[in-house]
């Protein structure tokens, strides 16, 4: 058969599902301007990708293939290709509402196969006896460990092929018309052979310490699929590590991509509650320029900006502090770490900002307020991780940057006072929410 092999979230050569089908292939990877429009020029992820996609490039010459680089819709670059005689196209499955129109739209032009790559589980695979949808993670998570078997991890291996004839040039990515550098996280062998799954467990809350993986960008790009990852927790088991908390958190990403398949609206609507968020675009700036005058949440956010990444542990009290200390919509906060997120996933940040505003699928959610200050305290002690992204607030005793009361005492010259109390936000977000039970 003759196959287009388009890669999308699999920038990789290693375990690629799309490499096991037997052949004439075209490898493609398209930048898709719908997608690239919505960015910045300097966005982070863009020296990611174009690295990457250069390296797949590479990988596959070495192997006698190539990749062919389009920078156009992909509705126009396979209507150019249809003629040519193709008998499907293959690609690894994306569940987002956008990359579900965009692959139906392209099925009308030629036979179109989704194959498992992106997940563990495709997002109607795991189901409740009546053929409804999880709404809630731990009865998820405990079908998820029960259909999980060998098969989900087994490795793929390539098959015979050859390449279709095609004018395969170099690409430029200056066409693109970015300037992002590239990040130094790049290799993801390396990322996961460094990264202390044994420490996990008792350092991942912690800031300043490195006890979260980083693998987050690799998985949202396929450059580590999730199947080697697996089987990399499966060996370290059988060394005796518990691999059950890290386990869980790759589940979770599963149930956020079961849900936003199931009820696509949730990318930008809430799952319950009425209650919208107070637009209010000062506190939303300050907020996104890491000037509200709470140390923790203002480190956060400088990470962001700085690195495009931010601590899991300051993720969940950057966005509880947004929805419910400013009682700003949620939907503004997602879009935000949207721009500037290296692991952005829109599944994960929809859902996980949902989680925190109080307004998705957990059951009893809108009176959980992270207090920033006893946060920080229990995991950020002596304020290692909020000066080495607050540098000017390094003479300040940590005891102070853990203390609502002596932070409005301070007179610091270039960092600000908070913008809100801790107690009046929470009971005024208490007040909004009990409105609307």
């Amino acid at each position: 058969m003759r196959r287009i092999l388009w890669f999308r979230r699999d920038l990789r050569v290693r375990d690629n599902p799309l490499l096991s089908f037997e052949g004439e292939v075209l490898p493609l990877f398209i930048f898709d301007p719908a997608i690239l429009d919505e960015l910045s020029k300097d966005d982070k992820r863009m020296g990611f990708i174009c690295h990457h996609v250069q390296h797949l490039k590479q990988e596959l010459q070495e192997r006698g293939l190539d990749l062919a680089i389009f920078y156009d819709t992909p509705k126009r670059v396979f209507e150019t290709l249809a003629p040519l005689g193709f008998d499907e196209v293959v690609a690894s499955g994306d569940f987002d509402t956008y990359a579900m129109a965009r692959d139906r739209e392209i099925s009308h032009l030629l036979p179109f196969r989704l194959v498992k790559d992106t997940y563990v589980f495709n997002p109607d695979e795991l189901l409740k006896k009546d053929g409804t949808p999880y709404l809630v993670f731990t009865p998820f998570y405990n079908a998820a460990k029960e259909r999980f078997t060998p098969l989900h991890v087994k490795e793929c291996v390539p098959a015979t092929q050859t390449l279709f004839p095609y004018m395969y040039t170099a690409f430029d990515k200056d066409v693109l018309g970015f300037n992002a550098p590239t990040p130094t996280t790049l290799d993801p062998h390396y990322a996961l052979e460094r990264f202390a799954l044994e420490h996990y467990l008792s350092a991942r809350d912690f800031m300043a310490q490195e006890g979260t993986s980083r693998l987050g960008v690799h998985l949202r790009f396929g450059t580590l699929g999730v199947r080697e990852l697996l089987r990399h927790l499966a060996t370290q088991k059988k060394e005796g590590v518990n691999t059950e908390p890290f386990f869980r958190q790759l589940m979770f990403r599963e149930f956020y991509a079961h849900l936003l398949f199931h009820f696509p609206s949730l990318e930008t609507q809430n799952f319950r509650y009425s209650f919208q968020g107070v637009p209010d675009v000062a506190l939303h700036q300050a907020f996104c320029e890491g000037k509200t005058g709470v140390p923790i949440v203002d480190a956060g956010v400088r990470e962001l900006l700085q690195t495009g990444f931010m601590h899991n542990r300051v993720r969940m009290i950057c966005t509880s502090f947004y929805t419910k200390h400013l009682l700003l919509p949620w939907q503004w906060g997602e879009r935000f770490f949207a721009a500037h997120l290296l692991d952005y996933d829109r599944a994960s940040n929809a859902l996980s900002w949902q989680w925190s505003a109080g307004t998705g699928v957990d059951p009893q959610p809108y009176f959980r307020i992270f207090n920033p200050y006893t946060q920080s305290a229990k995991f950020d002690k002596d304020a290692v991780y909020i000066t080495r992204f607050l540098p000017e607030l390094r003479d300040t005793p940590a005891k102070t940057l853990h203390n609502e009361a002596a932070l409005f005492e301070s007179n610091h010259a270039t960092y600000p006072k908070p913008i809100v109390k801790h107690k009046e936000a929470r009971e005024k977000a208490l007040a909004h929410f009990e409105r609307l039970r």
